[in-house]
């Protein structure tokens, strides 16, 4: 079950992919920007980036 965040303004759903042993985040206002990280803090990072 993905989780939502709020961190600096950006809000984010979180998945884990167990097959890659990746965190998924996805921006909760627009679900085509997504981004991987080996730590949801990472991942979050990333996304920050494309936000």
């Amino acid at each position: 079950m993905p989780m939502t965040f709020n961190k600096n303004q950006l809000e984010y759903r979180v998945t884990l992919d167990t097959d890659l042993n990746l965190f998924v985040v996805f921006d909760k206002q627009d679900e085509s920007k997504v981004a991987t990280g080996t730590t949801i803090e990472n991942a979050v990072h990333e996304l920050a980036k494309i936000a």
